[in-house]
């Protein structure tokens, strides 16, 4: 029997094995809540302010270990002839501190690029865990007749999305700062120097109509409100993006298999792996993304946008 008729039978076999267990072992499935669930029992010991560990917390601290484990295991066989592991490893990062040059430019790429391959990894990962949802479910912690999951992504938890966009962002501002200086810099969003030209105005000092100084500067003033708006806005839209669509996915994962059979989530479990993959990418970059242009001149920035 060729190779191939022995991958389908046992395809074969194993789909039947989870129809089987399906049908024959049913489970309850974990309520859906927003907010990580306490686990029973697990706490951070401080004293006067005992912190309860959270499912996304375990997930977090799981994904921060694996994460290690792999850097060292990939450090420990590296050779001057690549072998596959350290071949896969040097693709991945070549490819992303490529990606970091092209956007951030070869002056900053080495101050972003550790900061972006960070995020991308652990937050890939951390989605990748999710996928264990609907198996932990059936396994999970008993709680007053609840089953509460033992992992859940830290992207379903606004706790840990809030405070990587609040990362992503003042790390953003700060390297804007360090290019500019903060004067500078923040004079992008706190626009007052039409005020001595009014002062200059009005002294003689310099021709111009004092009323056409004053509205113009008021536009600048809206304008550099505006922007400053939208700085603070990245936080919420880098927060809500990637909890909105890691926590969608994991609902659809908990509820499909109650609603079709258990062969067709399979597919929306490839589907949320894809998913997965591209919210970890998409913060990266926008991060590699809003850190050059706060780095950029202005000119230059109005010519990004």
């Amino acid at each position: 029997m060729s190779k191939t008729w022995l991958y389908a039978l046992g395809a074969i076999v194993a789909l039947v094995l989870i129809v089987a267990i399906r049908i024959y072992f049913p489970f309850a499935v974990a309520p859906i809540k927003v907010a990580a669930e306490p686990l029973p029992g697990l706490v951070i010991p401080i004293p006067g302010f005992p912190i309860p560990i959270t499912n996304s917390l375990l997930t977090t601290w799981l994904t921060m270990l694996i994460l290690i484990l792999l850097a060292l295991w990939v450090r420990s066989g590296l050779q001057s002839v690549p072998n596959r592991k350290q071949n896969a490893a040097e693709m991945l990062v070549e490819g992303f501190s490529g990606l970091a040059e092209g956007i951030a430019g070869p002056k900053w790429a080495p101050t972003f690029f550790p900061i972006a391959m960070t995020i991308f990894l652990f937050v890939l990962l951390s989605n990748w865990l999710d996928l264990l949802t609907p198996i932990l479910a059936a396994v999970g912690i008993q709680e007053q007749g609840e089953i509460i999951p033992i992992l859940r992504s830290p992207s379903t938890d606004l706790n840990f999305t809030v405070g990587l966009a609040l990362i992503s962002v003042v790390l953003t501002q700060y390297y804007g700062m360090r290019a500019h200086g903060w004067i500078r810099y923040w004079g992008r969003f706190i626009k007052i120097g039409w005020v001595g030209n009014l002062i200059a105005v009005l002294t003689g000092k310099r021709k111009g109509n004092p009323g056409a100084v004053i509205a113009m500067g008021l536009i600048d003033t809206f304008m550099g409100l505006i922007e400053l708006i939208s700085e603070i806005a990245k936080i919420l839209s880098f927060s809500f993006r990637l909890f909105g669509n890691i926590f969608a996915g994991e609902v659809v994962l908990l509820v499909i298999p109650f609603l079709l059979s258990f062969l067709v989530p399979l597919i929306f479990m490839g589907l949320e792996t894809f998913v997965g993959l591209i919210q970890a990418f998409i913060f990266a970059v926008l991060t590699l993304a809003f850190m050059s242009l706060a780095v950029a001149s202005h000119g230059a920035e109005h010519e990004a946008h």
